[in-house]
């Protein structure tokens, strides 16, 4: 688990699956004998690493598509919609 802020992150887990629903791809991570887990690719070493970061070496806190889509949610929060 590479997301930073996730409870399990460092920690390596084996993937038992995958699984889509609207959001996209899962996959299915095995904490213990009784727990699975579902989390996006992206949050994984089996992810290829976004290419802003590898370039900005890690310095960037947040990626252009990020800001814009942020950008784009406060906009319609403004007008109401």
């Amino acid at each position: 688990m590479t997301h930073p802020f996730h409870p399990f992150s460092g920690r390596q887990l084996v993937c038992v699956g995958e699984r889509y629903n609207r959001s996209g791809k899962r996959l299915l991570l095995r904490v213990d004998d009784r727990t699975i887990c579902s989390v996006p690719p992206a949050w994984t070493d089996i992810a290829a690493p976004d290419a802003e970061i590898v370039m900005g070496q890690g310095r960037a806190l947040f990626r252009i598509a990020d800001l814009m889509e942020l950008a784009n949610l406060v906009t319609r929060l403004r007008s109401g919609r």
